[in-house]
């Protein structure tokens, strides 16, 4: 028990640069009380005295504003930051060296006693403040919730998923699409980036289908000349895109 704590000690000064010193640590940080108490609960539990394991968490959850349950399974080097407002059910499972901020829920999503209703968290895994994380999937190696992000599907190892529903971030395609924006003098994320505004996801729609329309335009272009096919260079555009009274909507 007490490597364990030196393991949460030592991994809270390395990944909390507000952290000064381990004594700190030690009587100032909630996360590592909320985690001391559920070892005390998830053994009780396991043993089979479901009241104590209870009412040990519930005297947890008083102190430290974060909810654990205690049938729940953590394993070593988690920190929860801050932790006010966090809730881990019965069932969630979170590997080593995880990092969960404030007011996360590791919820379910069924009502059927005996079932796996809660997520798995793999190692190295991180869950921004605000995420929930429902239902009895599991959350690859390494992979990043962002804040905010309502997850209902698994996440593959390495992956990083945000917004409401989540998504998974795709770098190539969101690259694209900023340089897309950039051509048209159009600030395509003016008010939101990767949430769940109406506005904002139909002009990432727009934006995509415009990536999308050039790259099959130079493409039938390449082959036209290719075949020989002199194109008329002296062909007016017809585009009449009007970036600038495009991004005045959203700003």
């Amino acid at each position: 028990m007490f490597s364990r704590l030196r393991e949460d000690l030592a991994s809270v000064r390395e990944r909390d640069p507000a952290a000064r010193s381990t004594f700190e640590v030690l009587t100032c940080y909630p996360g590592v009380h909320a985690l001391m108490f559920h070892r005390l609960a998830h053994a009780a539990w396991g043993q089979g005295f479901f009241w104590l394991g209870r009412f040990i968490s519930h005297i947890s959850r008083f102190l430290t504003g974060i909810e654990i349950h205690p049938g729940a399974t953590i394993g070593r080097r988690v920190f929860i930051d801050h932790g006010m407002g966090t809730v881990i059910g019965e069932t969630a499972e979170i590997g080593d060296d995880c990092t969960i901020y404030q007011a996360v829920t590791l919820g379910g999503t069924s009502l059927y006693r005996g079932t796996k209703r809660h997520p798995t968290l793999g190692k190295g895994v991180v869950v921004g403040a605000g995420a929930k994380v429902l239902g009895g999937f599991t959350v690859g190696d390494g992979a990043k919730i962002g804040s905010n992000a309502v997850v209902v599907k698994p996440v593959p190892a390495g992956a990083t998923a945000v917004g409401n529903p989540a998504r998974l971030v795709d770098p190539e395609r969101d690259a694209a699409r900023e340089q897309k924006a950039e051509q048209m003098g159009f600030s395509a994320y003016g008010v939101t980036r990767d949430m769940d505004d109406p506005v904002s996801k139909a002009l990432h729609g727009l934006l995509d289908h415009s990536v999308e329309t050039d790259r099959r335009l130079q493409v039938i272009l390449a082959r036209l000349e290719a075949a020989g096919i002199k194109l008329d260079e002296t062909v007016e555009p017809t585009d009449r895109f009007d970036a600038s009274r495009l991004s005045k909507m959203v700003d």
